[in-house]
C-alpha cells in the first residue's frame, strides 16, 4: 500500500538555503529532515517511506541526493531499503543512538526525565570505572592535558556555555588516560552525550563554578594514582550533573507548558 504521509512540511527555508549552498549543504538537510521525521516517530519502525519519486519531489531534490541520503539513513541504522518493497523504517532497536546526528534528533524536541535518566546510566557505566584505571595508567602527558582542561574550567565557571567544552575535554581525557584502546575510543563515540548532558545544566543562573571543587577532587585522585577515590569522586560529580540536569529540564518543560497555555 501506497503511503500517504509526506514530507511536505520538510520542505522548509532550510532546504531552498541549502540548494543555494551546493550539494554538500543540501545532501546534509535532506538527511536531517528526513532523520527528524523517523526520530521523532512522524514515520513509524515497520513503515514504508514515501517512494523515491514522491519524495524527490516532495523535498525539491534529485533522486541522486534522495538516494545518498538513504544511504546515509540506513548507516545509522534508521532505514533499510529493498527491492519491491522500497525504503521502510527499521526498528527502535537497530538505531545507533549512540550517533551524533541520532542523539540530537532525538533531544531536538525537548528532552523528558526518561531521556535524563538515560544519559546518565550511560555515563556511569563508563565514567567511574575508567577514572579508576586511569589512576593507575595516566601519563605525565595525560595528567597536564587534565589539568589544562580543568583551569580551563575554572577560567570560565562562571559562563555556562563556554565551560561546557573544556568540561567534555576534561571527561574525554579520562577515557583516554586508560590505556585501554576500546574505552578510548569510546571517548569520540560518547562525544554527543556528554556535550549533550553538559548543555542541558546550562540553564543554572550562576553557571558551572559550584562543580570545579569536585572536578578537581577527581584530577588529584587521579594524580595520586588513587583509583578507589577517582572512581568514588568522579560518581558523586555524575550525581550531582543529574541533578543539576533534571532541575534545568524541569525549568525549561514548565517555561514551554506556560507559552503554550
Amino acid at each position: 500500500m501506497k503511503n500517504t504521509k509526506s514530507f511536505s512540511a520538510a520542505r522548509t527555508s532550510r532546504v531552498v538555503a541549502a540548494v543555494a549552498s551546493g550539494s554538500t549543504a543540501l545532501h546534509a538537510t535532506v538527511v536531517e529532515q528526513i532523520g527528524l521525521r523517523i526520530v521523532q516517530c512522524d514515520f513509524l519502525p515497520g513503515e514504508a517511506l514515501p517512494n523515491a519519486d514522491d519524495s524527490s519531489e516532495m523535498l525539491g531534490v534529485s533522486r541522486t541526493v534522495l538516494r545518498e541520503a538513504i544511504k546515509v539513513l540506513a548507516g545509522k541504522g534508521l532505514v533499510e531499503s529493498r527491492p519491491k518493497t522500497g525504503t521502510r523504517v527499521r526498528p527502535r532497536s537497530d538505531w545507533n543512538f549512540l550517533d551524533p546526528d541520532v542523539l540530537s534528533w532525538r533531544y531536538a524536541a525537548g528532552v523528558s526525565a526518561e531521556d535524563v535518566t538515560g544519559l546518565f546510566e550511560l555515563r556511569r557505566a563508563i565514567e567511574p570505572m575508567s577514572a579508576a584505571l586511569a589512576a593507575k595508567r595516566a601519563t605525565p602527558a595525560q595528567l597536564a592535558d587534565l589539568n589544562a582542561a580543568l583551569a580551563e574550567m575554572e577560567a570560565v565557571g562562571d559562563d555556562g556555555d563556554r565551560f561546557a567544552k573544556p568540561d567534555l575535554v576534561f571527561h574525554q581525557t579520562i577515557l583516554r588516560m586508560t590505556g585501554n584502546e576500546l574505552i578510548g575510543s569510546l571517548a569520540a563515540l560518547v562525544e554527543t552525550a556528554l556535550m549533550m548532558s553538559f548543555r542541558l545544566s546550562n540553564d543554572n543562573p550562576e553557571g558551572q563554578r559550584h562543580s570545579l571543587p569536585l572536578h578537581r577532587e577527581v584530577a588529584e585522585k587521579i594524580a595520586a594514582g588513587d583509583g578507589g577515590g577517582a572512581q568514588q569522586a568522579l560518581l558523586v560529580l555524575i550525581d550531582n550533573a543529574e541533578e543539576d540536569v533534571r532541575r534545568s529540564v524541569e525549568n525549561r518543560n514548565r517555561r514551554r507548558k506556560e507559552q503554550r497555555s
